[in-house]
């Protein structure tokens, strides 16, 4: 099934791609907005001629890229389907700061990594007792790793 590149306004994608979800049509089978995609949007459709009959009604839409010939398949759009984990790029060792909690703006050294869970253990550098405590992998930014 081909995968066509629709091109949006900046910042409109996720309206785009909700407004052609939301419409019922039978050729169109899939829609992608990936927030790492600035200004795209990506469309599984069985030809160009219903997606370019679609987005004449569609605000902030522009168009299909080139000529609507040019499509792309799965393995180009694989990598958006998978969501990357937020302890991925953490190291045991690495001083991070947490930026959210109770906790937040304190310092900190890795000591676990819980990549299932996308936790990671950490034990506070100005306590005055060692105190692991565990946070979400979104919670911290690293600033110092040892790999570097």
């Amino acid at each position: 099934m081909p995968i066509f590149a629709v091109k949006t306004t900046a910042r409109q994608e996720r309206t785009v791609a909700d407004m052609i979800a939301n419409r019922e049509e039978p050729e169109i089978h899939a829609v992608l907005a990936p927030d790492s995609l600035t200004s795209y949007v990506m469309v599984e459709a069985d030809n160009n001629a219903v997606i370019n009959r679609v987005l004449e009604e569609i605000p902030h839409a522009r168009g299909l890229v080139g000529d609507g010939a040019a499509t792309s398949g799965m393995a180009e759009v694989e990598h958006f389907l998978s969501p990357t984990p937020d302890v991925e790029g953490i190291a045991e060792g690495d001083i991070v700061e947490l930026v959210a909690g109770p906790f937040k703006g304190e310092k900190a050294r890795v000591q676990r990594i819980d990549e299932t869970k996308d936790q990671v253990t950490v034990e506070l550098y100005e306590a005055t007792v060692p105190i692991p405590v565990t946070v979400r992998g979104d919670q911290i930014r690293v600033l110092d790793s040892e790999e570097r």
